[in-house]
């Protein structure tokens, strides 16, 4: 079931093997597709058919193309993702030796009162690299360094069976003491984590101030299935709808509505940062957009009733080993089609009638879809999307592909899941 679009996919998965790195895979993509860098700092200069891209703070990217029409007339076409997902921040300056084994803290980069948290024993008993940013001391003030060992550093051991003979029973990992990464079991005196920086960086270890460090799984993305007709990886969720949304960006022609991608950051923590979806990101350029056609404040508005939003994000697929989690009648199904996520208490953005605008459009992209109701006995996740359609009052849909194991060390999802997302989103941006 490999073909281009897939191959990518694997290798932009492969790329992003952190919040950073995921953020410079999209904008080294947008580069090659003829996307022009905007910094916000500066007064936007702007022409029908220009493509552009904003980054704040690292992470966040937000990329349009210029249509032929108004703003204030025909609105924006939009879709929105996020890019972060669960994972385990090292602590730079925690790194201890006990009888030589070197071990490094960690912080766990999850909300469990947001989105559930991450399934913390995925991450135990399995090879770990490094990557990340790091800030540089230099003789001009500081300067930020992207890292990415793209190798086995660490590991996060298990104690023995027959030293903890409740495991299999059901067991609370300490996040401060049991899931120490481990560095070495070389004797030194020195922080074998600050060295091993140093000398990747070619510099001093004392010139290193601060670092955002995450412990990730560097296992390549691969096809599973006797056909290949699975995806496994790590970072599905979000970034298999990133790359969906970044390819039938890039894709789109000379389109008369402008079109747009926004690529959050810290979904997984409650979106309330500069580059989250509470953010006046998406306000503020959409305003800026309007202002570069001379529009005033009333197109502004004008704009924003006028626009659309697509919010993706991963859905839960029925997992035939647990039929009791799932509510018989809004079970989405892997490679069964793109799903709409609803919900009566908003946690989702959908609506009926963004409902059925979206499946307007799957029908007009020739590809199926399907429906998803959490049980009414169950706690109901969320994303973006009702977050931006409540700012900005936009018409918004919350739409998914199906997985297995969401906030896993290592997330499956459909093959054919993902070419049909491309598809609508093409349909969509075209």
């Amino acid at each position: 079931m490999m073909n281009a679009t897939i191959k990518d996919f694997l290798a932009f998965l492969d790329g992003s093997s952190s919040r950073f790195h995921a953020s410079l895979e999209i904008q080294n993509r947008l580069q090659a597709a003829g996307f022009i860098a905007l910094p916000e700092t500066k007064p936007f200069k702007l022409k029908k058919g220009g493509k552009y891209y904003i980054c704040r703070q690292d992470t966040a990217v937000l990329a349009f193309i210029m249509g032929s029409d108004a703003i204030a007339k025909s609105g924006v076409n939009l879709a929105a993702s996020h890019i972060d997902c669960p994972s385990l921040k090292l602590k730079l300056n925690s790194v201890k030796r006990d009888k030589g084994v070197a071990r490094c803290g960690v912080e766990v980069y999850s909300g469990i009162d947001v989105n559930g948290g991450g399934i913390m024993h995925t991450w135990t008993d399995r090879e770990l690299s490094i990557a990340g940013k790091v800030l540089i001391r230099t003789m001009n003030g500081y300067r930020t360094e992207f890292v990415d060992f793209r190798k086995p550093l660490a590991i996060i051991p298990n104690i023995a069976i027959h030293l903890n003979r409740e495991v299999n029973k059901g067991f609370q990992y300490n996040r401060q003491t049991h899931l120490q990464a481990i560095l070495s079991v070389k004797e030194s005196s020195g922080n074998p984590l600050l060295e091993l920086l140093a000398k990747k960086l070619k510099v001093k270890a004392e010139q290193i101030c601060d670092s955002e460090l995450y412990l990730y799984d560097p296992t390549p993305a691969a096809l599973i299935g006797i056909e290949g007709e699975m995806v496994s990886a790590q970072g599905l969720d979000n970034l298999a709808m990133t790359h969906a949304i970044l390819t039938a960006l890039i894709a789109a022609k000379q389109p008369k509505q402008t079109v747009m991608g926004v690529f959050y950051d810290h979904e997984e923590i409650g979106s309330q940062t500069p580059q989250g979806a509470m953010s006046s990101l998406l306000g503020e350029v959409l305003e800026r957009l309007c202002l570069s056609q001379s529009a005033s404040r009333e197109d502004y508005y004008l704009a924003l009733r006028n626009s659309f939003m697509i919010s993706a994000d991963m859905a839960h697929a029925y997992h035939p080993s647990y039929p009791e989690k799932y509510d018989p009648d809004y079970s989405p199904y892997m490679n069964k089609g793109i799903v709409i996520k609803l919900n009566a208490n908003h946690r989702y953005a959908s609506t009926t009638e963004s409902s059925a605008r979206f499946i307007a459009l799957c029908d007009a992209a020739k590809v199926p879809y399907q429906k998803f109701l959490v049980r009414s006995d169950m706690p109901c996740g969320s994303t973006v999307g009702p977050i931006v359609s409540a700012q900005l009052g936009m018409e918004t849909v919350d739409i998914g592909n199906p997985i297995w194991a969401m906030h896993s060390i290592r997330e499956t999802g459909g093959t054919l899941d993902h070419l049909y997302l491309v598809k609508a989103l093409e349909k969509y941006f075209g």
